[in-house]
């Protein structure tokens, strides 16, 4: 079971990553070079990975908070079904984290160019 939710875990860290490289490179390529007149493409290029690594790694940390604290909430529920309200909200808590590290990589692109 541990080994299915880490697979799914890093199945969905890759996803994540590569679908917001993918979002980055098409989405600022008329954007790149317009701000390479003015931006060093290093500083470019860091900050690209830099965005990459932030939502990635967030979306890695919320699937695992996810993984660990909804197996968690399976069994509380089973025991008790009246904490359905509180349960679901400490897992969304725990996915939370996901969106911050997705709106640190959207600010890193805003300031790249």
């Amino acid at each position: 079971m541990k080994i299915v939710q880490g697979v799914a875990v890093a199945a969905i860290a890759i996803g994540g990553v590569s679908l917001l490289v993918l979002l980055a490179h098409s989405g600022a390529a008329g954007a790149q070079e317009a701000a390479a007149q003015t931006v060093d493409p290093v500083i470019l290029k860091w900050a690209f990975i830099g965005a990459a690594a932030a939502a990635g790694l967030s979306a890695l940390g919320a699937g695992y908070a996810v993984a660990v604290v909804g197996s968690a909430a399976v069994g509380a529920l089973a025991e008790k079904p009246e904490l359905l309200g509180r349960v679901l909200i400490l897992v969304g808590l725990a996915e939370g984290i996901a969106i911050y590290g997705l709106i640190v990589a959207i600010l890193i692109l805003n300031q790249a160019g």
